[in-house]
């Protein structure tokens, strides 16, 4: 697994084959591939919604764990001492359940705890049920929501802090497709504040006007 695309931050989430979210797993693709991000994020005719925003949800984890794992080297304790998105914006991590209190970390431990704590949601089939008529539970959404808010961090570091390695690895057309991707979905269904989004506020700007 010598090549760089091949390397995740963390292992990498599988939907089961055969599954129908494998199905809508690949819809989704067939619809990206035609190049119409704005078409590819709508709901699928019939379909449910909780399940469509979960299967994108562990597709979007997936990506940025790629995207994330690509420039790991860079991102260190002496290089990322706080966890911040420019200089205005800096996040501390709290779960809810084993650190309730915020803490200041930098971005490296911030951002294991962070894809560490989607993974754990991820798993919990009670949260994402993967089979078939298992209902998802009555919070599904305000969880997808969170989950999606604290991804949008990872982005949000990865732009700020290490867009120019991202570039000498010329990784750029692949972390701005993949973001272009998250923010029509997040958009299309009101999944993440407004306020949240601040610190990419020009960028998602910039890439919502070319698609007009």
């Amino acid at each position: 697994s010598g090549s760089r695309s091949s390397k995740t931050f963390k292992p990498k989430k599988n939907i089961p084959e055969g599954s129908h979210q494998y199905e809508l797993l690949k819809h989704a693709e067939a619809t990206l591939g035609s190049g119409n991000l704005r078409q590819a994020v709508l709901l699928p005719e019939g379909e449910d919604l909780n399940e469509w925003i979960a299967v994108n949800t562990v597709d979007f984890f997936n990506q940025i764990n790629m995207l994330y794992g690509t420039i790991t080297e860079f991102c260190t304790e002496s290089s990322c001492p706080v966890m911040s998105a420019g200089p205005r914006y800096e996040y501390h991590w709290a779960d809810g359940t084993n650190i309730k209190k915020p803490i200041k970390c930098s971005a490296p431990k911030y951002i294991d705890y962070l894809m560490t704590w989607v993974q754990d949601q991820l798993d919990d089939e009670t949260l994402f049920p993967s089979k078939i008529g298992v209902p998802f539970p009555k919070n599904f959404m305000s969880v997808a929501k969170t989950i999606l808010k604290r991804l949008f961090r990872v982005y949000a570091h990865i732009y700020h802090q290490h867009f120019d390695s991202v570039m000498r690895l010329q990784e750029e057309a692949h972390l701005n497709t993949s973001f272009k991707h998250f923010i029509f979905f997040v958009q299309e269904f009101n999944l993440i504040d407004r306020r949240e989004l601040a610190p990419l506020h020009e960028l998602i700007e910039k890439l919502g006007s070319k698609d007009r």
